[in-house]
């Protein structure tokens, strides 16, 4: 777990991010058992409420199931939901606007595809 929240940001919304993150980078695998909401409200001295918001979105979008009595695990597909949801939400945040620019600049799709190309290639020198 984060050592620190952001002010920033909705606390819910950090908890939720940091399983997510934890999913995707497979700190917390498939089948797993996340930590409770008592155990971030304890981690954060948050209201365990708080956390269980974070919690049940993650419920609410098939990645984390419930099992009484025993805590929230994993969901099988849980890591390709979430890297399908970061593609949809990187494209909308980074894609449609460098296509734009690119469009008010006058450059091509193609001149695009060989600068994205160009940039791998000097960072790998």
């Amino acid at each position: 777990m984060k050592s620190s929240l952001d002010e920033n940001k909705p606390i819910f919304l950090q908890i939720k991010e940091q399983i997510e993150d934890s999913i995707i980078n497979e700190t917390i695998k498939t089948a797993e058992r996340i930590p409770s909401t008592n155990e971030f409200a304890a981690y954060y001295k948050i209201n365990p409420a708080t956390a269980a918001k974070g919690i049940n979105e993650l419920v609410m979008e098939n990645i984390l199931i419930k099992q009484r009595g025993v805590g929230m695990f994993v969901t099988d597909n849980a890591k390709e939901i979430l890297i399908n949801k970061r593609k949809k939400i990187f494209y909308k945040n980074y894609m449609d606007p460098l296509k734009k620019e690119a469009t008010k600049l006058g450059i091509s799709n193609m001149d695009l595809i060989e600068m994205v190309k160009m940039e791998g290639i000097e960072d790998e020198n």
